[in-house]
């Protein structure tokens, strides 16, 4: 019996609009992109493949939709932004948080909850979906938030000159027979100066 290939072969989103680009821009930006926002969740210790690719294909759903209305913007600039605005849609519901210009500190928190809470080692598949959610993580992941601390900061340090110490010292120390040669090469040189000219004058 044959098997029709067009059902097999059909999937959901039609992704590519033209050879060699997708909603108008060049593979290679998408590419690009794709690269930002794996990086991205691999530094949130991701691991599971099926659920990395997972949730990077959604990201670029999500900027691939907006691409089209910002032809002046990067893939990977639209891509960025709709990765932290998910993640951040995302903690705001689990932790019962507005994500408003109130709490910026809303996604930085959020994430610095997901590593108190253990969420790579122990939730790794309840990352980014939607409630609900298994109690035990939901109190993990508000106690976390909680610890993480309403005023977390990003210090800042002034530059101030170098010390050296004793290495200073030793390095000065260490030049010394070099001067030493140096000037006994300059007397050696103005004597024999003085000795041509005290020959060439007397005749």
């Amino acid at each position: 019996m044959d098997v029709p290939l067009e059902p097999a072969l059909s999937v959901p989103h039609v992704w590519i609009d033209s050879p060699g680009r997708l909603a108008g821009r060049p593979l290679e930006e998408w590419n690009a992109a794709y690269a930002k926002v794996e990086s991205y969740f691999h530094a949130l210790r991701v691991r599971n493949k099926m659920l990395l690719g997972e949730l990077v294909l959604r990201v670029m759903d999500r900027a691939r939709q907006r691409a089209p209305a910002e032809p002046d913007r990067s893939v990977t600039e639209i891509a960025a932004e709709e990765m932290d605005r998910l993640v951040t849609e995302w903690f705001a519901q689990l932790l019962e948080k507005l994500p408003t210009g109130a709490d910026q500190m809303l996604s930085t928190r959020g994430r610095l909850a997901l590593l108190l809470a253990d969420m790579p080692g122990k939730w790794q598949d309840q990352f980014l979906r939607p409630a609900p959610w298994p109690e035990e993580f939901v109190r993990s992941m508000r106690e976390a938030y909680l610890q993480a601390g309403p005023d977390f900061q990003i210090s800042k340090m002034a530059p101030r000159p170098l010390d050296l110490g004793p290495i200073a010292t030793l390095t000065l120390f260490s030049r010394l027979p070099y001067i030493r040669m140096i000037a006994i090469w300059m007397v050696f040189g103005l004597l024999l100066v003085a000795i041509f000219l005290l020959t060439h004058w007397s005749h």
